[in-house]
């Protein structure tokens, strides 16, 4: 297929699958979780190593979804989503998963996916120091000032 991009992965943990596409189109590698814990509920968070490094071509990043199931059916969301997986960083991808259930915890076992890793092209920003911006239809209306949003 022309529009892969190769990224080389080292298995840390020989037991476990390669990420890969559940279904031909999908946007999203499964991660699966080197061990198991148990999540509190109500806020509780665990890191889980998932047993790869990657080595993405400069000009990619790994970008660390949640898992839409895990999400829905038991509140449980990557922490800091999406986390971001550099070019250059060569270390184990790790996964902190926050517990939003109020009530049960989040029993996550061995082997488990746990999130998504998608790999994207990134563009590289020169920022250009100005006195004024050019106008805009928004203008200077910020976060949530297309309703929806309230300030509490």
């Amino acid at each position: 297929m022309s529009d892969t991009v190769p990224v080389l992965v080292r298995r840390l943990d020989p037991s476990l699958p390669v990420p890969a596409y559940a279904h031909p189109g999908d946007a999203g590698l499964d991660l699966y979780a080197v061990q198991g814990a148990t999540i509190r509920p109500g806020g509780g968070r665990h890191t889980f190593p998932t047993g790869i490094a990657i080595a993405l071509p400069d000009g990619y990043v790994g970008l660390v979804h949640p898992r839409s199931g895990l999400a829905a059916r038991h509140g449980l969301t990557v922490l800091n989503a999406p986390g971001t997986v550099d070019a250059g960083y060569r270390g184990e991808i790790r996964v902190t998963l926050l517990n939003t259930d109020p009530v049960n915890p989040m029993v996550i076992e061995r082997g488990d996916r746990i999130a998504q890793l998608v790999i994207q092209r990134v563009e590289r920003a020169r920022l250009v120091e100005v006195e004024h911006l050019p106008g805009s239809d928004r203008g200077e209306d910020g976060f949530g000032s297309t309703g929806g949003w309230e300030e509490a």
